[in-house]
């Protein structure tokens, strides 16, 4: 079975791996305050997967010098490792697949609409779950926008 990788970058993101029949999510691993590259790619090489989605991050106003700098750095390591396992990569920006859902900027209606479209899910039950339900959106997104 060939999956869909959908990600939401960072320290705090997580990885979804989507099929039409199976959805699997994890935190992003993060090892010494940055993205663990080598279990990122165990992770990813775990599963056949066809393409990956990917938010499209940038760095916002009033971020500090040190979080923009750890912030695009875990969003290189993680596109770094996407691209040298051979995996085509989509980079979405958040307005594209949020609107694709009717979604606005707040994390929690991502949140609720994971629980609703995976209702036997329990990878959406906490609050600070919402980088696994954006990372399950934008997997979703793939199959239904980026892979036809």
């Amino acid at each position: 079975m060939s999956y869909i990788l959908g990600v939401d970058p960072g320290l705090s993101g997580a990885l979804a791996f989507y099929s039409p029949t199976t959805l699997v999510t994890y935190d992003m691993p993060v090892v010494d305050g940055g993205v663990d590259a080598a279990e990122l790619t165990r992770l990813i090489r775990s599963m056949d997967v066809s393409c990956a989605v990917v938010e499209r991050v940038h760095s916002m106003p009033k971020q500090g010098v040190s979080s923009t700098f750890t912030f695009g750095y875990s969003a290189g390591v993680l596109r770094g490792v996407i691209v040298a396992l051979g995996i085509p990569l989509h980079l979405v920006s958040p307005t594209v697949w949020k609107r694709h859902y009717r979604l606005g900027a707040d994390k929690e209606a991502s949140r609720a609409l994971a629980i609703q479209l995976w209702p036997t899910s329990a990878d959406f039950r906490r609050k600070k779950d919402h980088g696994r339900a954006e990372a399950a959106l934008m997997a979703k997104y793939g199959a239904e926008v980026v892979r036809q």
